[in-house]
């Protein structure tokens, strides 16, 4: 066996994959010219059955969070991933900031940016130049004991340099080969050039985000690419295990454009279904009220009353129980139909207290609520704490950082942050010796040259 050969066991029912070399690789840009790669490969992890991968990821000057998201959530399963990047400077979002980490020497030159270290964790880095004939080969030959590929670069890219699907299926015919593109490998749109911040405004999200009456808005993150990358990863274990039946690889088609549609959940539905077109509602819902965001003395609180008997607990909480047995608000219905009306009498009677002790009133009722926190609150909350959600690593530059933590537990096994994000290059040596059978001689001579 492959020393680049170790192991992720997998609770998924009957998935049995035999121990082999494995490789996933995951560009981060739609449409520029390869800069830089990641190799995954699988370490100890999961407990009962051996997935054997070693996703990459292959990010570009312009990169995003789709690929290095799935990748990331490999690695966190017990993955071991390889970044592979360009000569030269590397993953461009290394760069993109501020804000970034402090060095822990004082210094404020080659700071890490905090978006690269929020999707790099339990990672290694290499620097291979794959403009160059025998840096491609590097890549090829990982490629031809690897599990998985993915990739997000306009089709045709990768082909054009032989790292295609049709390439790298005759190279290792069991190879599941997951692109993500903006649009898809086909039809009108599929060499445009897709963000999120695109995708949301073409595929129907950034209709519906907003107030009632104000213009349309972005989500705070990149959800577009946050899902894509989700949907990628479970179909990632989905050709794995569809391999362990059949022994052959598959090419995986996942796009920003078709993730962001099926996103849309119930709002699609609403339009295919009913032919309602949808319309934008803040923080409330379209067909539950109360359901939304309301100020009180000093702050905010959402407060979602999912049934009439919540809604008379509140009113009482409020000092308006005969607001519950109005005829206009005494189903979900009619609060529906006279929203309006509700509203108007409902939000100032909240303002009337302050957040916390609305809060405090509402933790009696058993009515659904929360505070709206902001970033500090949000990882100071005790439940945040409690399930570790914020983890703490030592960065070679920047010593100790935080990192969010691994958001789905397991009952046998352990998912952890083991690697804090990789420096640029910093595991070139140790892979290519340890892993590909290079001896230091042959590495300084590609050095030298400039291939790593």
């Amino acid at each position: 066996m492959s020393r680049i050969t170790t192991k992720i066991a997998s609770r998924l029912p009957s998935v049995c994959v035999r121990a082999r070399p494995a490789f996933i690789c995951a560009s981060v840009s739609l449409f520029n010219p390869l800069n830089s790669t990641q190799w995954l490969r699988s370490s100890r992890g999961f407990s009962t059955t051996v997935l054997s991968s070693a996703p990459i990821d292959i990010p570009s000057k312009s990169t995003t969070t789709n690929g290095p998201l799935s990748a990331m959530i490999l690695g966190d399963m017990g993955a071991e991933v390889i970044k592979v990047e360009n000569t030269g400077s590397g993953d461009d979002t290394r760069t993109w900031g501020p804000p970034f980490a402090p060095n822990k020497d004082g210094s404020t030159t080659n700071q890490e940016s905090a978006y690269f270290l929020g999707v790099n964790r339990n990672k290694k880095s290499i620097q291979v130049n794959f403009k160059t004939p025998q840096g491609l080969a590097i890549i090829k030959k990982l490629a031809a004991s690897a599990d998985v590929l993915v990739e997000n670069y306009i089709p045709g890219k990768l082909d054009a340099i032989g790292l295609g699907y049709e390439a790298m299926q005759k190279i290792n015919p069991r190879l599941v080969y997951a692109s993500i593109t903006g649009y898809g490998p086909d039809g009108p749109y599929k060499s445009h050039a897709g963000y999120d911040l695109i995708i949301e405004a073409e595929a129907g999200l950034m209709h519906i985000t907003g107030e009632q009456d104000g213009p349309p808005v972005k989500v705070g993150v990149a959800v577009t690419d946050i899902i894509t990358g989700l949907y990628t990863h479970g179909a990632i274990l989905a050709a794995l295990m569809a391999r362990n039946r059949t022994g052959r690889g598959q090419k995986i088609d996942s796009s920003l454009l078709e993730c962001q549609v099926a996103a849309l959940a119930n709002i699609a539905h609403n339009y295919l279904v009913a032919g309602q077109e949808a319309k934008r509602w803040g923080t409330q819902h379209s067909a539950i009220v109360p359901y939304q965001a309301f100020p009180t003395q000093d702050g905010d609180v959402v407060i979602g009353v999912g049934n009439d008997k919540q809604f008379a607990k509140l009113c009482e909480a409020l000092k308006q129980p005969d607001l519950a047995f109005e005829e206009k608000f005494a189903t979900n219905r009619s609060r529906v139909q006279n929203r309006k009306e509700l509203l108007d009498i409902l939000c100032p009677l909240v303002k009337k207290y302050t957040r916390q002790e609305m809060l405090d009133m509402l933790d009696t009722l058993g009515i659904p609520f929360g505070p709206v926190n902001n970033l500090e609150q949000t990882f100071s909350h005790p439940q945040v704490l409690h399930r570790k959600m914020v983890v703490e690593v030592d960065h070679p530059k920047s010593g100790k950082i935080k990192l969010v933590g691994v958001p789905v537990k397991y009952s046998d096994t352990k998912p952890s942050v083991r690697l804090p994000p990789p420096l640029l290059g910093q595991h070139t040596r140790n892979v290519l010796v340890d892993d590909l059978g290079f001896s230091d001689a042959e590495v300084d001579e590609l050095k030298a040259k400039g291939v790593v």
